[in-house]
């Protein structure tokens, strides 16, 4: 067996330490082990800079398995969303395995539940890592539950592939973003805006770190765009009461609303939304949360609203219609949304950054994982080496009336990912 990795006590301390700062609704998000030392042009460590050829004589994984495990909500305010995500992963290793494993291993999945609350995704991933000794952990959702994991990954020196657009403005070695950063998805919602005469804007998020920090760098687009913020209004993730923040959007009469709410919390705002007489004729929605599978479960008809994705159900490409037939006729008549299909993606390039490195071994994954791809169902998908996010194509969605997304706006080729918002010149990450 492979050396197993020891935690030290610390490094779970500051775990929960990130996990209270990220919950605590402050507009600053903390900052965290990585966002300290990354630097503007490079996130590369220096045993990132070694070849594959150098370390891959240890392959970090003996026998005929490797051991991958899987950290998703399958209960708590999440599982609405992260169940999804779950079902992917399991689509993507039963393929892998039929087609010969990773380096001839077949994938020995572990699963754990993370119960939508960040400390415990904390405890769990120091369990897979150091007591079940997985090569690699595919999960998370909330960026709470992501940054109560950074400082127990880092500490473990393992990998986690996390599947999820987010708020940016953070890249670790051990972590890799499968998911949108803020310029594959926010800036590109705001570009759609202005390209629609958008002139007045209404803020509606959860009380968490994505929503805030995400919001905060909406205000300062919004400034250079010309479209003015009329409210912004938040909600813990575990409430679903909207009615006093709805009201005060019906006062306000935006042009848009852009909702950054998570999970759940999302069927209360919509149906205070509806009951206070708001629809897509008076004060349309995008959101970046809402997919085709949380949209049937909202109770009210979508019909008209937007969403911003980098995949769609309806987009149309060989490969995204096989990768449709093969979830559905695994999980039946199901729609397929952009977090479940970016979790797929993460175990694709997984196995093709192990493959080229001819290593399990985490120097070796890092030292071969700049240039990787994957002909993803949302399209060609590359791995940047330096911040270990992917490059993404930018899409805009309306609802229609069968709960899919037409796609009414596309960047037309892959974004190159800026998590740091570097060559965005009225970003001021101090104001």
């Amino acid at each position: 067996m492979r050396a197993k990795r020891v935690l030290q006590p610390l490094v779970l301390v500051l775990a929960l330490a990130l996990f209270a700062a990220a919950c605590g609704g402050s507009d600053e998000p903390e900052a965290s082990s990585a966002t300290e030392t990354a630097s503007s042009e490079s996130t590369t460590t220096e045993t990132e800079t070694e070849t594959a050829s150098e370390v891959s004589d240890d392959i970090c994984v003996e026998g005929d398995t490797v051991k991958l495990g899987f950290l998703n909500s399958t209960s708590g305010v999440m599982a609405i969303s992260e169940q999804t995500v779950r079902d992917s992963l399991t689509l993507a290793a039963e393929e892998i395995n039929a087609d010969g494993g990773i380096l001839g291993k077949q994938i020995e999945v572990i699963e754990e539940d993370g119960q939508s609350e960040p400390t415990i995704f904390a405890e769990k991933i120091n369990k897979l890592l150091t007591e079940d000794e997985v090569a690699a952990v595919f999960g998370g959702w909330t960026s709470a539950s992501r940054k109560a994991m950074l400082p127990v990954v880092e500490g473990a020196n393992g990998l986690l592939f996390y599947p999820v657009q987010y708020e940016g403005l953070e890249a670790s070695p051990n972590i890799y973003y499968t998911g949108a950063t803020t310029n594959q998805q926010i800036i590109p919602a705001m570009d759609f805006l202005a390209s629609e005469g958008v002139e007045t804007l209404f803020l509606a998020g959860s009380d968490y770190v994505f929503p805030r920090t995400a919001n905060k760098i909406i205000k300062q687009y919004a400034e250079e765009l010309g479209i003015e913020i009329v409210g912004e209004e938040y909600v813990p993730l575990s409430s679903d009461d909207w009615t006093t923040q709805v009201a005060k959007i019906a006062e306000a009469q935006p042009d848009f609303v852009f909702n950054t709410i998570n999970g759940s919390s999302n069927v209360g705002f919509i149906k205070a939304y509806d009951e206070a007489g708001l629809g897509p004729d008076n004060s349309p929605i995008i959101s970046v949360s809402i997919a085709e599978e949380e949209a049937p479960s909202m109770g009210v008809d979508l019909t008209g609203q937007y969403a911003s994705w980098n995949y769609f159900q309806s987009v149309q490409s060989d490969t995204n219609s096989t990768f449709i037939e093969a979830f559905q006729a695994k999980y039946g008549d199901r729609p397929t949304s952009d977090p479940m299909q970016a979790a797929y993606v993460g175990l694709y390039l997984y196995r093709n950054i192990v493959e080229k490195a001819e290593s399990f071994c985490v120097e070796a994954v890092n030292a071969a994982s700049d240039g990787v791809t994957f002909d993803a169902p949302e399209g060609l998908v590359t791995i940047d080496g330096s911040n270990h996010h992917i490059a993404k194509t930018g899409v805009i969605g309306q609802i229609n009336a069968d709960n899919q997304f037409d796609i009414v706006w596309t960047s037309g080729e892959p974004i190159e990912p800026d998590p740091f918002l570097e060559d965005y010149a009225w970003w001021d990450p101090n104001s």
